[in-house]
């Protein structure tokens, strides 16, 4: 409100905090007892206005919580309501869909790469596997144990899984590095 203009009830407006006290106290000395009792007297017809107005407000909240009973809306279902409109404003905003858009694009992006870096780690393994060094490796523990097989009489048949064929081999090695019984005795 501007500081010239007269307030909604057609009076001067009132100081706001902070004015001046002494300059407040000079306006009302320089009206005359016809206004100040005019004033008086609107201001009880405002106080009553607002204590009739809050009976009102009151009578209007008690009526809204009985229509609210009648139809079974408890406070659990209006905070429902109230959250699931406020989602749905928050997700018709400009900003959410923005966001939403970018987080899926991100995540479609983050799929990729994960799928790219999968399929790139099973080509270096297949590369491993059909090397010549992993062949040779491979070539190495099938003859180990087949001789193993054959020194011990094995009724396995050739090949298992790579675990069983690990197992022996280190079992072999353990074998063939324990001392046979003549190779400890010298002979003169």
């Amino acid at each position: 409100m501007d500081r010239g203009e007269p307030g909604l009830l057609g009076t001067d407006p009132v100081p706001e905090a902070g004015e001046d006290a002494v300059a407040a106290i000079g306006a009302t000395e320089t009206l005359s007892e016809e206004e100040q009792e005019e004033l008086r007297r609107e201001l009880a017809k405002v106080e009553e206005e607002i204590q009739t107005l809050s009976q009102v407000l009151a009578a209007k909240e008690k009526h809204l919580a009985e229509i609210k009973r009648k139809l079974g809306i408890g406070s659990l279902q209006e905070l429902r309501e109230n959250l699931a409109r406020g989602w749905q404003e928050v997700t018709a905003m400009p900003a959410y869909k923005k966001t939403s858009e970018t987080l899926s694009q991100a995540g479609q992006k983050a799929s990729a790469a994960f799928a790219s870096v999968g399929s790139v780690i099973t080509k270096k393994l297949e590369d491993v596997k059909n090397s010549p060094t992993f062949k040779s490796f491979e070539e190495k523990v099938e003859n180990l144990k087949a001789s193993r097989e054959s020194k011990v009489g094995g009724t396995k048949p050739a090949g298992g899984d790579f675990g069983e064929v690990l197992n022996s081999t280190a079992n072999a090695s353990a074998i063939s590095t324990e001392p046979l019984p003549d190779q400890t005795h010298e002979r003169p």
